[in-house]
């Protein structure tokens, strides 16, 4: 898909750019593991699985810490449900791994916000709000990127984990817009076709988004959203705003928070970042980070691993920083997992994420340490 837009042949061009440019991607290698929620886990399991990441060539874990309703650290602005973030630390960094702490960015469950803060939730362009009519699935609440108290209260959380002394960095999800295109291979779970952008699905119409671009565009957006009106210079520039929405919010709140206490900043991106861009509305070639977790899970694009490679490669040559090429391990065969991660490294990732560590076993780990 990502070759199919931006043909062949640029793309081609693209990766021998980016190989003469960034030596430095194909050589510091460094692979991450995503770990979800497990409060249950004893220190004992712990301090095994992070030994095992260690002498399976990984360098860096992703707990998470904060799923958009609950944090699991001490968090002075976040319902907290306890310090799990507390607990891992020390084992991860007896291992010598990094810790870079998993927060979800968009989405917000947290009841005094819906109660007092209704209208800093995304809007689709049916005019439904994000709060009480989610898209998908009941936690796609998702906020207004480029409103400025939400971004301040996205900050907060960037800002309280950084000053954290042992963590290493703050690693950003849902940082985007709801899907306005789901992979093709997620459309039969959900009973949709989603062959172009449908209003439902199309977000970024609040009512402080629609003012700043009639105020700059004479236009309120809606119109273009509901097809009322056409107009193709118009269309591509409401586009370019609801990139610039996340694009701000990164660039201009969350990397500054996070280097101001000296931590790095990475993000889980969609794949492209062209696709992302058409998909989720994620302009991430924009972003100002440190490191970037392409989730490249083919299978729910119905492609193979050669997808993957091609994917990685417009990664690496539109951005300059390194880019570890997520790969979905679960039900993954090990001689798939093999290929895919070979793929991911051929095509100039500096090393690959997994998600998520419960999808490993010891055939995988034992490729891993091979690879």
């Amino acid at each position: 898909m990502g070759v199919a837009a931006l043909g062949a042949q640029s793309l081609d061009a693209m990766w021998t750019r980016a190989q003469a440019s960034a030596g430095t991607q194909t050589t510091a290698r460094k692979n991450w593991v995503w770990i979800t929620l497990n409060v249950d886990r004893p220190v004992e399991e712990w301090k095994r699985l992070f030994a095992t990441m260690r002498a399976s060539h990984v360098q860096a874990i992703l707990p998470e810490i904060y799923d958009g309703r609950h944090a699991y650290f001490p968090s002075q602005h976040l319902p907290v449900t306890m310090d799990l973030l507390g607990r891992i630390l020390p084992l991860a960094r007896a291992e010598g791994l990094e810790v870079h702490a998993w927060m979800w960015s968009m989405p917000c469950m947290v009841p005094e916000i819906i109660t007092k803060h209704p209208d800093w939730y995304n809007v689709n362009a049916k005019g439904q709000s994000a709060v009480d009519k989610p898209a998908y699935v009941d936690y796609y609440k998702f906020l207004d990127p480029g409103r400025p108290e939400v971004r301040e209260w996205v900050q907060a959380t960037v800002t309280e984990l950084a000053a954290i002394p042992e963590l290493t960095g703050v690693h950003l999800d849902y940082i985007r817009h709801p899907d306005a295109i789901l992979p093709k291979g997620l459309w039969s779970k959900y009973k949709i076709v989603q062959d172009k952008v449908y209003p439902d699905y199309d977000y970024g119409y609040t009512a402080y988004e629609r003012a700043q671009f009639k105020k700059k565009f004479g236009v309120d957006p809606m119109k273009l959203g509901t097809g009322q009106l056409k107009d193709e210079q118009l269309e591509k520039a409401w586009f370019e705003f609801q990139l610039d929405m996340v694009v701000g919010l990164v660039n201009d709140y969350l990397v500054p928070a996070a280097h101001a206490k000296g931590k790095q900043i990475s993000a889980a991106v969609f794949p492209g970042p062209s696709l992302a861009r058409t998909m989720v509305r994620q302009d991430w070639g924009r972003f100002q980070l440190d490191a970037f977790l392409p989730m490249l899970y083919h299978v729910f694009y119905e492609a193979g691993p050669e997808w993957v490679r091609a994917q990685t490669r417009e990664g690496v040559a539109t951005v300059n920083k390194p880019v570890y090429s997520g790969l979905f391990v679960h039900d993954m065969k090990v001689e798939d997992f093999d290929r895919t991660a070979h793929m991911a490294l051929d095509g100039g990732a500096s090393g690959v994420s997994l998600f998520s560590a419960d999808g490993m076993d010891a055939a995988k780990w034992q490729t891993l340490r091979k690879l």
